[in-house]
């Protein structure tokens, strides 16, 4: 075994998807300031969900395509297994794997299937597909339930009860 201090192993939360997908959280954004607030909230706190999603679209796309649907669910399943899942180190032969060589020899095989495979403009169209659906979402949602907004002064000043005689606009 080696010596050396076990190597970070990588988390991906999945939140809940009642939360995810909770259309009660969503309202427009006031500015561009407070759109671009949201999806930096957002994609940090639901990665994992937009990964998901990222992936069921990619899996949609390749659906006419039967052989390339099952290499990619099987590289897809190596994925999760080798490198988003693991709680402890890669061991091989008594030998702990850093997770930068994991994280490459995943990378490589995803790129030689992708190559031979031939389904480029898919995962092109799928990834676009993907990324305009959660910038949408994470600029739509809300995100009171993971921090306090900047804005939350300014904006509770408009419904405060003891903001004088002034007529509501």
């Amino acid at each position: 075994m080696s010596s050396s201090p076990a190597p970070s192993v990588p988390a991906v939360p999945l939140r809940p998807w009642p939360q995810f997908a909770d259309t009660a959280a969503l309202s427009i954004p006031i500015s561009f300031s407070d759109a671009t607030y949201r999806i930096n909230q957002n994609l940090r706190y639901f990665v994992g969900n937009y990964a998901v999603l990222f992936f069921l679209i990619l899996l949609l796309s390749l659906i006419s395509r039967p052989l390339t649907l099952i290499l990619f669910l099987v590289i897809s399943a190596s994925w999760v297994y080798l490198y988003l899942s693991r709680s402890e180190p890669l061991e091989l032969f008594a030998f702990d794997i850093d997770d930068r060589i994991v994280l490459g020899f995943l990378t490589l095989i995803t790129l030689i299937a992708l190559f031979v495979a031939g389904v480029w403009s898919n995962v092109f169209i799928s990834v676009s597909i993907g990324a305009v659906l959660a910038c949408l979402h994470a600029a739509m949602r809300a995100p009171e339930d993971q921090e306090a907004s900047p804005y939350e002064n300014l904006l509770s000043v408009v419904d405060s009860p003891t903001r004088g005689d002034y007529a509501r606009v």
